[in-house]
């Protein structure tokens, strides 16, 4: 039994992460901007894991001042980019494909990591992100009918998601060569609130901010979709590994698209279905072990 308490704890984060859409949306309503969204979560992330590293990681809280430049690429090309992208595509789409056009991360990963960090492109990961690219295609509706629905767009913010997602693996690993996952994400989210409260000024809003359903959303979205999820994944990656820990995290796009189509009533288009399919296969695929054997000549699949 204790085996499956690793895989629920990354299958519960993925799920928080899944119904970040309530919080965004939420937020929306009120009349907030996707970048003060943004605001409003690392912000609120950076005081609740400040305060969880207080009481519970002092030393895991130091650095040295000249490594902050370490986090500016984990926070503002990263985290920002990331986010902001992400709650625009969120507003601009159906839920579920903005879930899924952030889930070509892994394929972005795969070229920036051959491109910058000089990591093999084997045939595994060759496939992979053509089949990203392909899924892409679909769910962008080129050549049906329902290529109306979702603007070009939409579609290159929701790939700027993905993009922006990945950059966080890149710059996050040279980050890890000298702190602890918590401090690296912690002063991910310090450096990120920094820089966006200053360009936001969401100071004016405080009395807004500070009212019931706000409240709400508000520590909600820094809560439940952030800290927690980034909790429990931490958590189970302690006793899993990390490759089987992507694969369970595609209960994101799949909690995602029953919260799209239960709570929301969106539909999804045959087309953006084999492209959303194609993309989560292409996920689960790049992250299966390797297999034992190899074909004389060619590369390992």
């Amino acid at each position: 039994m204790g085996k499956f308490v690793p895989m629920f704890m990354i299958a519960v984060s993925a799920a928080l992460w899944g119904v970040i859409a309530i919080f965004v949306r939420g937020l929306t309503d009120a009349g907030f901007s996707p970048m003060e969204i943004v605001t409003i979560r690392v912000v609120t992330a950076a005081g609740l894991l400040g305060l969880i590293g207080a009481i519970r990681y002092q030393k895991q809280l130091r650095i040295q001042l000249t490594d902050s430049k370490l986090f500016i690429g984990t926070g503002i090309f990263s985290i920002v980019l990331f986010n902001w992208c992400y709650f625009t595509a969120i507003n601009q789409m159906n839920l579920s494909i903005a879930v899924v056009l952030l889930y070509t991360a892994p394929a972005f990963v795969v070229i920036l990591s051959f491109l910058f960090l000089k990591e093999e492109m084997n045939r595994k990961k060759l496939i992979s992100v053509i089949g990203t690219v392909a899924g892409c295609i679909l769910i962008a509706g080129i050549g049906s009918n329902e290529a109306g629905a979702i603007s070009p767009s939409g579609v290159i913010i929701g790939l700027g998601a993905g993009f922006g997602y990945a950059l966080y693996s890149i710059f996050g690993k040279f980050a890890l060569e000298k702190y602890s996952p918590f401090t690296v994400t912690f002063y991910t989210f310090v450096t990120a609130s920094f820089v966006l409260l200053p360009l936001t000024g969401l100071w004016h809003k405080t009395e807004v901010i500070l009212s019931g359903n706000v409240l709400f959303y508000g520590i909600g979205l820094g809560l439940f979709p952030t800290v927690m999820a980034y909790l429990f994944y931490t958590k189970g990656l302690e006793k899993i590994e990390s490759s089987k820990a992507a694969i369970i995290a595609t209960v994101e796009p799949v909690v995602a698209t029953l919260l799209s189509v239960l709570f929301y009533k969106e539909s999804f288009g045959g087309y953006q279905l084999i492209g959303a399919i194609m993309i989560l296969f292409s996920v689960i695929y790049i992250n299966l072990p390797k297999t034992s054997y190899k074909i004389k000549g060619r590369l390992d699949f």
